[in-house]
């Protein structure tokens, strides 16, 4: 199976993203994706009062678009996430989509672990905007299962061992990792998830400057269970694809049977 990255510098012109997004999506179909994955807040990244005004219900334009260019190239499409709109005012999701070859609607994943920190002297606070999801999600992809997550997601094994757990054999991580963090965390976070669980990793991520003194790392990679980095786009927007095997999902985990030699009856995780 052929999977690809897109890599973008979103910014606060919605129709702008939309048609990087587009285009850089056309581009891996030509190329042979089967399955195309786009990073975290692809149509839109800004500041709090744009986030409210470019906020989306499911089945808004944004996601529109993306289950049109689905069906119309025929591959799985991870539609990074969009700011959903709640009933809550002032409060969204960030909210990541799955569309099938037909256009359908595979599987949905609201965030679950919201980025409050303080890096590089600057200071983010997710949960300012958004509501956290409760749920973990899964979708099937020509027989392989895949497991959502988002961005700061990748700090918590727990999650990514759950998913696989639930079957998951490649974990979809679309992203805005941060510059300061990327350089130190980056690859080394993502080459952990898919070494511990024998799971292949797709990890769109934003690039470049999106507000004053805010900047994403880029280096959207896909990466193999055994740890290694099968493609990577680091300095650029573009597109990095990878041909994966999913049977060497099997072949990994045979030999090296973490998974199997867990003690969770010892482990105090409260």
């Amino acid at each position: 199976m052929r999977v690809a990255c897109v890599q973008l510098n979103s910014r606060d012109e919605k129709a702008a993203n939309i048609r990087a997004a587009t285009n850089f999506i056309t581009g891996a179909a030509a190329a042979g994706a089967r399955l195309v994955a786009l990073p975290e807040t692809w149509n839109f990244k800004g500041g709090a009062r744009g986030i409210a005004e470019n906020a989306e219900d499911l089945d808004g334009p944004s996601s529109r678009v993306m289950a049109e260019l689905a069906a119309d190239h025929g591959i799985y499409l991870l539609a990074g996430s969009i700011y959903e709109r709640t009933d809550v005012s002032g409060r969204f999701y960030n909210t990541s989509i799955l569309f099938g070859p037909s256009g359908e609607r595979l599987a949905v994943y609201r965030k679950i672990h919201l980025f409050d920190v303080t890096a590089g002297g600057v200071v983010y606070r997710e949960s300012d905007t958004l509501i956290p999801g409760r749920d973990l999600a899964t979708a099937d992809i020509d027989g392989l299962t895949v497991g959502l997550t988002t961005c700061y997601d990748v700090r918590f094994p727990e999650l990514y061992l759950s998913l696989a757990l639930r079957g998951a054999r490649l974990f979809l991580v679309p992203s805005a990792f941060k510059a300061v963090t990327g350089a130190a965390h980056w690859e080394v976070l993502l080459r952990a998830r898919a070494v511990e669980n024998g799971c292949f990793v797709v990890a769109p991520n934003q690039i470049g400057a999106y507000l004053p003194g805010k900047e994403n790392y880029g280096h959207s990679m896909v990466i193999d269970p055994w740890g290694r980095v099968l493609a990577e786009l680091a300095e650029d927007t573009g597109i990095c694809v990878a041909d994966i095997e999913p049977s060497l999902v099997d072949e990994v985990r045979a030999d090296l049977p973490s998974l199997d030699h867990r003690r969770p009856d010892l482990y105090d995780l409260g």
